[in-house]
């Protein structure tokens, strides 16, 4: 096919954000059809993408033949039903995380799309930082030498104000366990491989946010244990007063090997922190160029703010996965690993006790 058409179901924030200019990068993709149940929201995105088909049903789109790919942008609890719904029309589909309210759901999301013989990617964006993509180079090259220890902190201040359907269980599955500490979760997996077993802990410190019932955690930590015998730390909050939002705030990860030490941030994005064994101490270590901007992407990376551009090359993996006919970096099963962890997370918080994987 010369034009892709895409159809973006829920088309709030992280669609304007980061898949409306990520779709722009790509030649010949038109987002060709919207669906929102907000009027407001629906008709603020088809100012923007002069999408020419919009509505409230996302049953309308999923059937339409002139539909080649879908992205997700849901609520948590639909996204289940209607990539199932697309990959079985035959359209690719790229689904935000979490991708599912449980690890069954999210594998059968897999299966199925697999079956379909569609593209399916889930929306780990952080992958696409380039400082993160060069870190994974280091530590596959050898770098790290033997992985020993994995930390991640993320620390936001969003204090109690409404968040809307994220702050219902039914409707988001958790709080920021999925919303934050998945993203986390994935970087564990993709840079120090699977977990053996976890402890974890989760709280609700505001069970009202700005007049409206929360039955959401608002912190989560993790102790995990990785396959390879690497033990993980692994802390997650939205109450973190004073530590401002989003690349503003706290967003760290460390690894220690045999050999060396990395650290890396969201907010420095072409840049690690690393020492070698018996050094003198960290350091500035800088990303190189070819890292910048992933494979295939027509990104320019000095153009625009790099904390925000770096999300748009996740569309243009997509689009180029459905081009080359092969997998997308970060599929669904993908999304499924870290899901059957998030499961583990709250299965242990329940009990209280180590859960193996």
């Amino acid at each position: 096919m010369s034009t892709l058409n895409f159809a973006i179901i829920g088309t709030g924030g992280i669609t304007l954000q980061n898949h409306v200019p990520g779709l722009a990068l790509c030649p010949d993709v038109r987002v060709h059809a919207l669906c929102d149940p907000n009027p407001t929201t629906l008709e603020s995105a088809r100012q923007q993408t002069h999408a020419s088909v919009v509505t409230s049903r996302w049953e309308e789109i999923v059937s339409c033949d002139d539909i080649h790919a879908v992205i997700i942008a849901t609520p948590n609890y639909l996204h289940p039903t209607i990539a199932i719904a697309a990959a079985r029309s035959g359209k690719h589909v790229l689904c935000e995380k979490p991708l599912a309210l449980n690890a069954e759901d999210a594998r059968t999301m897999a299966a199925e799309a697999e079956k379909a013989g569609v593209r399916h990617m889930t929306a780990f964006t952080y992958q696409f930082v380039p400082a993160m993509r060069y870190l994974k180079h280091m530590i596959d090259q050898g770098d790290l030498g033997r992985p020993y220890h994995y930390r991640s902190c993320r620390l936001q201040d969003w204090g109690t104000r409404n968040l809307g359907w994220r702050q219902q269980k039914a409707l988001a599955g958790t709080g920021e366990l999925g919303d934050m500490l998945s993203h986390r979760i994935n970087f564990a997996t993709h840079l120090v491989g699977p977990m053996r077993r976890l402890v974890a802990n989760v709280k609700n410190l505001t069970p009202i946010r700005h007049g409206a019932p929360n039955d959401t955690d608002d912190w989560v930590a993790i102790l995990a244990e990785f396959n390879n015998d690497a033990s993980g730390v692994l802390e997650s909050s939205k109450l973190a007063s004073g530590r401002n939002e989003s690349w503003k705030s706290l967003d760290y990860v460390e690894i220690n090997g045999s050999e060396a030490s990395f650290e890396f941030t969201t907010g420095k994005w072409n840049e690690l922190q690393y020492g070698r064994l018996g050094g003198p101490g960290m350091a500035p270590l800088a990303v190189p160029e070819s890292f910048w901007v992933w494979p295939g992407s027509k990104r320019d990376p000095r153009v625009g703010d790099p904390l925000i551009a770096f999300r748009y090359d996740q569309a243009v993996e997509f689009v180029n996965a459905i081009r080359e006919k092969r997998p997308c970096a970060i599929d669904f099963h993908h999304g499924a690993q870290a899901q059957a962890i998030m499961d583990a997370a709250v299965h242990s918080a329940q009990t209280g006790q180590w859960i193996t994987l």
